[in-house]
């Protein structure tokens, strides 16, 4: 029954372009965690829909089973209330003004957010918190991807800090249930200078431009551009870096190193996330640096993280896994859209360049895609792993489909769908229900600390928040049945 392409399926594929392992303009990706045998698979991926086309996302009531109506009506509440533009305005520009810096109106704002989004989309303000709220998440099914949600760091001082934080949280999951954890996730610009990560990203792309340019600092690593990878961000010949630099750069791949020794030995992958593209260069170098001594034998401990509204993204991850090939290194990658799409398109306007985001939704939509399509295929061959990372519920009936096509059970133990807490739940449920191994991003951390997060979120995902409308429907209907059924 797996490998049977049902007829909905096979149309749904159609929209998938043909892949062609020759050709670097045809990639395609998709996710999945762990490849741990020690990893107990969790009880409610045993059984897979033979047939992904009656996968219902819609079913309100098989969707929400496992919610209670507390959380419903407080998560109604909320996607109803960020879905305003406006109100997201106002809260942006409070959290923004001089009112932050009175301490008793401060006091005030930070309760009002604490009890609204951030208890909506933040998983709690330490490890023991996350933890009871993986908990939650596994009773439902659920997996919890744990993010230490620090953004950036000044100096040395705060990037040894931050590493604490991150070593704390992989420990953490050693008490929490098997497999309950799917991954924990890593900012670069919590544990490195975000200066010297332009530093790096300059030179890096210099050398791109002119390989005779010499880095005697470079360790090996997979490419990093393709040809059509923007450069626009360094159009002078950079410094090389200065001795105190050379010496920054070499803690922060000790203190990348580190983590993910520490991931290893509690079990659980390690996911970099994708930032800016002024300094994604030195991300990637520094993410596949630490992939190549830590992925062994068939076991993806660090993951790179592939956006895929940049018109770069398929060409990279062919090369990125090519590459690996060569240096029989098992890769994982976590595709996601992208969320800085604002501020890349302003950079690229105020330098006199094109955006390096694609033109328009559908030709991301087609990226995705089509890196989905190659990473499964790459998954039922025996390589890599992957996290698909998607609210887009088309794209997650692709996927399924493809899985399908290929065989779910060569695929199933290294694919692993994702969304964020507190959204998207009824695809995270659907793909659940599905049998497939579904994982929500739960950032966690002090509310002022994590303030940062919330902020970006709400203004780069404005357009998600306010497109959010099948949730909001979904949860509306779920809560009038259960009104019925207790009046009835």
């Amino acid at each position: 029954m797996a490998n049977r392409v049902i007829p909905v399926a096979s149309k749904l594929l159609k929209n998938v372009r043909p892949l062609n392992s020759a050709s670097s303009t045809t990639i395609s990706a998709i996710s999945q965690p762990i490849g741990y045998a020690e990893k107990a698979p969790h009880p409610t991926a045993t059984t897979i829909d033979a047939d992904p086309s009656l996968s219902s996302f819609d079913d309100a009531d098989k969707l929400f089973a496992s919610v209670s109506t507390s959380r419903l009506l407080r998560a109604a509440l909320n996607l109803h209330m960020v879905a305003v533009e406006p109100m997201v305005d106002v809260g942006m520009w409070v959290m923004r003004s001089k009112l932050m810096q009175t301490p008793l109106i401060k006091d005030v704002i930070l309760g009002m957010i604490r009890s609204t989004i951030y208890d909506h989309f933040c998983a709690g303000e330490d490890a023991v918190a996350a933890g009871k709220s993986v908990l939650e998440l596994n009773e439902a099914g659920l997996r919890g991807m744990l993010v230490y949600a620090l953004e950036y760091a000044g100096d040395n001082e705060a990037c040894d800090k931050n590493l604490q934080g991150f070593l704390d949280t992989a420990e953490s999951t050693k008490s929490l249930p098997p497999s309950s954890v799917s991954f924990v996730i890593v900012k670069i610009t919590a544990i490195c200078p975000t200066n010297l990560l332009r530093r790096v990203s300059d030179l890096l792309r210099w050398q791109q431009q002119d390989p005779s340019f010499n880095l005697p600092w470079k360790r090996d690593t997979f490419p990093i551009f393709s040809e059509s990878s923007p450069l626009y961000h360094t159009l002078e010949k950079p410094e090389p870096l200065t001795p105190e630099e050379e010496r920054d750069l070499e803690l922060v791949h000790q203190r990348l190193l580190k983590l993910s020794q520490k991931c290893a030995e509690a079990n659980v992958p390690l996911s970099v996330d994708a930032e800016y593209t002024s300094i994604q260069p030195a991300i990637d170098y520094l993410t596949y640096s630490s992939a190549i001594i830590y992925n062994k034998d068939d076991n993806a401990i660090v993951y790179g993280t592939i956006q895929a509204y940049l018109k770069d993204a398929k060409e990279r991850l062919l090369l990125a896994t090519k590459a690996a090939d060569k240096m029989g290194v098992s890769m994982g990658f976590k595709v996601v859209r992208g969320a800085y799409m604002s501020s890349e398109g302003k950079l690229a306007s105020s330098l006199g360049y094109k955006s390096p985001i694609h033109d328009c939704i559908e030709d991301t939509h087609a990226c995705y895609n089509d890196c989905a399509s190659f990473m499964l295929e790459r998954i039922a061959n025996g390589s890599d792993a992957v996290v698909l990372a998607t609210h887009n519920v088309e794209s997650g009936r692709l996927a399924m489909a493809k899985a399908h096509e290929i065989g779910v059970g060569k695929v199933h133990q290294k694919l692993e769908f994702a969304q964020l807490y507190g959204m998207a739940e009824s695809l995270s449920f659907g793909l659940k229900n599905s049998g497939f191994q579904v994982s929500k991003y739960m950032p966690f951390g002090p509310i002022q600390l994590v303030l940062p997060y919330l902020l970006r979120r709400a203004e780069e995902n404005r357009g998600l928040l306010s497109a959010s409308s099948q949730d909001r429907r979904l949860t509306r209907e779920e809560l009038m049945r259960r009104l019925k059924a207790a009046i009835i």
